[in-house]
């Protein structure tokens, strides 16, 4: 009877489906197993790296610095300023710190720091530019001295060529009273005309680039006026201190009348506030 039992075909089909369904889920537990472990795995190495990146790399000594905006300018000499050494990190790097140490080398007008993680550094560098140029003597010889629009003196003679005006800019004579030097500024009185110079250039640099020189001329009372010389006629310009772009087209404008009438004009005087001019005299055989 129990062989029968046992020989029974149905009870030999549900035995071995339950087999099956054992073996089954076994080797399904295995391939789970295997799969968490490749996932933890994984997740290992990742952590790994985002602990490489977020906390290491930061860390460590910058891979990259560069240095653009001003050309000529030793990269070295720049690092030196900023403070960035071999040793340097994108953590011990403060932008702000860095931008004021980079303001203080007089061929730069500003300075832009970015830090761009996790290890590398841009600096961008600003030209000074120079709104007018004057002589004085160094050394016992004669200069061009360079200064910008508060009246700094950036740049005496040639030894800096690489910071060259980006534009045509007048001679300012009568306002270096003293030997120059690097770092110098214009006395405070003139700040006034150095701002309207630098609003000239940029809306309207063609006028600037008509005027050849603009003589200084101290008044008694700590005043001055001001003669323009035009860079293609001989007639000197007299006017009072006060220099902008509206005088300087309507003197520019009086000039090119007077000399399309072909009349022999020496001098102009704008100072009263109407035109005056001064015929030039006839020379004698």
């Amino acid at each position: 009877m129990a062989d029968n039992i046992f020989k029974d075909p149905v009870f030999e089909e549900q035995f071995e489906e339950q087999t099956v369904r054992h073996r089954g889920s076994v080797k399904t537990s295995k391939i789970e197993k295997a799969l968490k472990l490749v996932i933890v795995i994984a997740l290992i190495i990742l952590g790994g790296e985002l602990v490489m990146i977020l906390l290491v790399n930061p860390c460590l000594p910058l891979s990259k610095v560069e240095v653009a905006g001003v050309s000529g300018l030793d990269k070295k000499m720049v690092l030196e300023t900023a403070g960035i050494t071999d040793k340097s990190s994108y953590i011990t790097v403060n932008p702000q710190t860095v931008e004021r140490k980079l303001k203080t080398l007089l061929e730069v007008e500003s300075a832009k720091v970015t830090k761009r993680f996790p290890d590398s550094v841009r600096i961008t560098l600003e030209a000074r530019k120079a709104i007018a140029m004057s002589f004085g003597m160094v050394d016992g010889k004669v200069c061009p001295i360079f200064f910008d629009k508060q009246g700094l003196v950036f740049m005496i003679g040639t030894e800096d060529q690489h910071i060259t005006p980006p534009f045509s800019i007048p001679i300012i004579s009568g306002v270096v009273n003293e030997q120059p030097f690097l770092g110098m500024r214009l006395p405070g009185i003139f700040s006034a005309l150095l701002s309207n110079l630098e609003m000239i250039r940029v809306a309207a640099p063609e006028l600037l680039a008509a005027v050849s020189e603009i003589q200084v001329n101290r008044n008694v009372f700590d005043g001055y006026d001001l003669t323009l010389y035009p860079v293609h006629n001989r007639v000197k310009i007299r006017i009072g201190s006060e220099l902008n772009e509206y005088m300087l087209r309507y003197v520019m404008l009086v000039v090119d009348v007077c000399i399309s009438r072909g009349t022999r004009i020496e001098e102009i005087d704008f100072r009263t506030g109407t035109a005056s001019y001064t015929i030039k005299e006839a020379s004698s055989g």
